[in-house]
């Protein structure tokens, strides 16, 4: 990983500030059936998980009476109506970090699970869609995260080598992706009651900027 080319980056939780976005729209689904989740069982059960697996998975739970169809589509629809008219904070550093990336003139490409059109509506309002070459979403696979699909369809899509590529995640799911596809995976966590189970990863910081210092520390770029 000395040469460096691709750098690839999870979306929610890792790029921008979303988990409180997804529980409150959740909960406005699925306050219809009279279930309303904590956050604290959001993060524990649910983040970081694609949208149609936690839908089956809440179904199941609550029993609720709402096809998996139809549940996932107003989930959908609800997410891409409130993207459009509410803005989602980034992670600190983002901003510095990409703009740092970008400078050294390294390949920067977005790996996520959520849904093309709320990718586009997010950058249509923080303008960070400029610095990515390559953006694959849930859009474009067949199987979503931990499946291996969307970083191994990335990498093939940039034309670099496993060993110039270094992945972004934050949750359990997307480095176990990161991992099956045979890249080095970083993660990048505050909630530090996360970092036990987040020990598959190559290395572990708190923020970005951590993150970058040790990159630069060891001559990664």
């Amino acid at each position: 990983m000395q040469n460096l080319k691709a750098l690839m980056f999870d979306l929610d939780g890792t790029l921008i500030d979303s988990e409180f976005f997804h529980f409150e729209c959740w909960n406005e689904i699925l306050e219809e059936s009279g279930v309303k989740l904590t956050y604290d069982d959001w993060l524990k059960n649910y983040a970081g998980v694609p949208l149609p697996t936690n839908a089956k998975n809440l179904i199941e739970k609550y029993n609720i009476d709402t096809p998996l169809s139809e549940v996932i589509e107003r989930r959908e629809n609800l997410t891409l109506e409130r993207l459009k008219t509410k803005d989602v904070n980034l992670m600190p550093h983002v901003a510095d970090v990409l703009e740092y990336f970008h400078q050294k003139d390294l390949i920067l490409a977005l790996v996520t699970s959520s849904p093309r059109k709320d990718v586009e509506a997010i950058f249509e309002r923080n303008g960070l869609g400029k610095y990515f070459k390559l953006i694959i979403t849930r859009s474009e696979v067949t199987k979503s995260k931990p499946d291996p699909e969307s970083y191994n369809t990335c990498r093939e899509k940039l034309g670099c080598e496993k060993e110039n590529c270094l992945v972004f995640e934050d949750t359990i799911n997307g480095i176990k992706s990161a991992k099956a596809a045979g890249l080095t995976c970083f993660a990048i966590q505050s909630n530090t009651d996360e970092h036990d189970k987040l020990g598959i990863a190559d290395q572990l910081f708190p923020d970005f900027n951590s993150a970058k210092d040790y990159m630069v520390r060891n001559d990664l770029i």
